[in-house]
């Protein structure tokens, strides 16, 4: 069992194994990271190593998730996931929808994705680091991924940036595809 009284460090570098070994740590947590954990991570800390990630996966992996699935019109929602050498590709444990609001913008979404993704952490924490939860393998053949150059096609629909509404960007990119089909 794990104890609740937890020391914890936060960087936003990339981290090292050997780094990781010299300060004892147990548990990693990845929020907001930007980068990909190194497999000799992964591998040393199995099954030990967590993802807040603010999609409902297996849709919209990797970055600008929020967007995306306005753009492509995919379930809303946050998830907590192992971390594997993939790009948030591990196995589920614990997710979280949420509703749509037609009067959102990103920023706004991104707000209550953000406090739904943190709340699921409290209230799952224990479970979590003691390893009570069952993982559940993420379909690879279903769902998207994205990296931060695939929006550049999409810019010029962030009329407000962040404050753009949502409802402006709904399956934009659904029927942008459908046009090339044509």
């Amino acid at each position: 069992m794990i104890s609740q009284d937890c020391q914890i460090s936060q960087t936003e570098e990339p981290i090292l194994l050997k780094g990781l070994l010299k300060k004892d740590i147990d548990f990693i947590i990845s929020y907001r990271y930007r980068h990909l954990i190194q497999k000799d991570i992964v591998d040393y800390f199995q099954g030990k190593i967590i993802n807040l990630h603010i999609s409902y996966l297996p849709w919209n992996r990797g970055a600008d998730p929020n967007l995306w699935s306005y753009l492509e019109n995919t379930p809303k929602g946050v998830t907590i996931h192992l971390v594997d050498s993939g790009l948030d590709t591990g196995d589920i444990l614990v997710q979280q929808l949420i509703e749509e609001n037609i009067e959102d913008t990103l920023h706004t979404s991104y707000q209550r994705l953000s406090n739904t993704i943190e709340n699921l952490l409290i209230v799952s924490w224990h479970s979590l680091v003691n390893r009570e939860i069952k993982p559940v393998p993420q379909s690879l053949f279903e769902g998207t991924t994205h990296r931060s150059r695939d929006k550049q096609e999409y810019i010029s629909l962030l009329t407000k940036g962040w404050h753009t509404p949502v409802a402006h960007l709904m399956g934009k990119a659904l029927k942008k595809g459908e046009d090339n089909n044509i």
